[in-house]
């Protein structure tokens, strides 16, 4: 994208602040209605490029919408905001609930250590009968986080390992019943990194199957049954997604947009985004922009 070209979308490390982390710390805590009173209620549109946010709602009622998936939220619950996720929130006046903010190394390091996508995947999970569990996890969290002791860091680091397995045991709940054995998660997980690293470059099933070490067919295959859908249709989707963050939050040109993700012709980009969305390019910017 060329300098001149505007990017509506902010990219913060705390929402409103571009510049250093505000702690020595690779974690931050804060209560919903400390930031968001600030900005009336709303956290417009922005993303995290370092950092995985854990949004707990206890109480009060929140939409919450991370790309293009809105939650409307009235019970506790608890929602995982990844890196780089554009994401916009809107709180009732009576919320009550906390943010943690997790650096992206501590968010992989977790990640690793539990064998687990759970902090890198957009979810809302409710909370049901474990509120108490999670009320007084947080709160620990809280009062660890805002009243130093020695061995504050270990403590910290104990606290949300125990609340990223809460969350990943939650996630397994909602997978398959053979997810963590299944090897097929592994290769789509491969992939999916592969894709957002590559999707412009509109390589065929077979190149992404060839660096996994297996067939096109087989691919195809694993897609279906972890994702329900086939490689080709994440492609595709991946690519549509590109084209509505670039049509809504930037002033790229249509045929700007076109270059940026790799097609030869606008014309063939405005079909396969109508194709996608039962909208031409321009009729789903102005739909946005009203």
């Amino acid at each position: 994208m060329s300098k001149s070209l505007a990017t509506p979308v902010p990219v913060f490390k705390l929402y409103g602040e571009t510049g250093a982390w505000p702690t020595p710390d690779l974690i931050h805590c804060e209560s919903i209605p400390e930031r968001s009173k600030l900005h009336g209620w709303e956290i417009k549109p922005h993303r995290h490029s370092d950092l995985v946010q854990l949004l707990y709602v206890q109480s009060g009622q929140a939409t919450l919408k991370v790309e293009d998936v809105i939650n409307h939220i009235d019970s506790p619950s608890l929602q995982v905001v990844p890196a780089l996720s554009v994401h916009t929130f809107k709180f009732s006046e009576d919320i009550q609930g906390h943010v943690l903010s997790l650096a992206q190394p501590l968010a992989e390091q977790l990640g690793a250590s539990l064998n687990s996508p759970v902090l890198t995947t957009a979810a809302c999970y409710p909370i049901g009968s474990a509120h108490l569990y999670l009320d007084t996890l947080f709160s620990a969290i809280t009062q660890e986080y805002s009243q130093p002791q020695p061995g504050r860091d270990p403590m910290l680091q104990s606290l949300i390992t125990v609340l990223s397995i809460w969350l990943s045991r939650r996630n397994l709940e909602q997978s398959l019943p053979d997810a963590q054995f299944d090897r097929g998660r592994e290769y789509l997980k491969n992939f999916s990194r592969t894709l957002e690293l590559r999707f412009r470059e509109h390589l065929p099933i077979e190149h992404y199957a060839a660096t996994l070490g297996i067939s096109g067919a087989h691919l195809n295959a694993l897609c279906r049954r972890l994702s329900g859908q086939s490689a080709l249709q994440m492609i595709n989707q991946r690519l549509l997604l590109e084209a509505k963050r670039d049509l809504v939050y930037t002033t790229m040109t249509i045929n700007q947009v076109s270059d940026s993700l790799g097609f030869s012709e606008p014309a063939y980009f405005s079909r396969f985004f109508k194709r996608g969305t039962g909208l031409s390019p321009k009729q789903f910017r102005i739909q946005r922009e009203g």
